[in-house]
């Protein structure tokens, strides 16, 4: 692995916090809040056919850097590295997404955070449902995240499962447990989210970035405003006009053009 060096400052500043970072939970919720808000959600190296690095300093030199974001593996990666150069006992899980209804892989990256003996889920790429705060592990406490209401339930055979409150009632959205993760789970995880043709990560361009009381969203052509209980749908052109959407409305400076892009039409149902 690469040597790395994991400058404070830099990291402070790319998520616009000026708080004194201690050793407690209003750090670490100013911490979340702050890369939730200002580095998002994006899988678009992949869809310029780029590999996924998760050496650390090629994390630093693209979500810092570079300002752009990136997925789970990338994002929380880099949550991680900033807890643990501010003293927070971390280390990272693997969860298994069930959006589908139909459990995955273990393909999903968040953070385990102990303080004072308690124990909080960290998540920041999650995209569109990420919870904005850290929740602590207690079973049925429901907690409210930027207008959306969260809790963790007791799963027989899942351990832990994460729910978000819909009109619908309470929906899945990620399992886990607490058992130990190497980097070679965490390689298998990425490798496969960054390549197969079953990832939706493969077959769909998405970006998310939360707003005040609400979030932005885009999949494939479609983006979406939903804020204070109101949504604006647009549809973007197939044009370099995309290129300045991504940068206008999540901050994506891609460097590159819409020819770059794999098309739309080439994904798989």
């Amino acid at each position: 692995m690469n040597k790395y060096k994991f400058d404070k400052n830099k990291y402070l500043n790319r998520i616009n916090l000026t708080k004194n970072i201690e050793n407690d939970i209003e750090s670490l919720e100013a911490i979340q809040h702050g890369q939730l808000m200002s580095i998002p959600f994006e899988n678009f190296d992949i869809c310029l056919n780029k590999e996924i690095s998760l050496e650390p300093g090629n994390i630093i030199n693209k979500l810092i850097k570079n300002e752009r974001g990136g997925y789970c593996f990338e994002l929380n990666a880099l949550m991680l590295m900033a807890l643990k150069s501010f003293g927070f006992s971390a280390r990272p899980l693997l969860g298994r997404v069930h959006l589908s209804g139909t459990p995955t892989g273990r393909g999903h990256q968040i953070s385990l955070v102990e303080i004072e003996g308690e124990q909080w889920l960290v998540d920041v790429g999650f995209g569109a449902e990420t919870p904005s705060k850290p929740i602590q592990l207690n079973f049925n406490h429901p907690i409210e995240c930027n207008g959306q209401v969260y809790r963790l339930i007791d799963d027989e055979l899942f351990i832990y499962m994460l729910q978000r409150k819909s009109t619908e009632g309470w929906k899945d959205l990620y399992s886990f447990d607490l058992n130990y993760i190497c980097s070679g789970d965490i390689e298998y995880g990425n490798h496969f989210t960054a390549t197969s043709p079953s990832s939706r990560f493969v077959t769909s361009r998405v970006a998310a970035l939360p707003i005040q009381n609400g979030v932005v969203t885009l999949l494939n052509h479609t983006l979406k405003r939903r804020q204070d209980g109101k949504v604006t749908v647009v549809e973007l052109e197939e044009n370099e006009s995309y290129i300045s959407a991504l940068e206008s409305h999540f901050g994506i400076k891609l460097n590159a053009s819409y020819s770059d892009l794999r098309p739309i039409s080439s994904f798989s149902d």
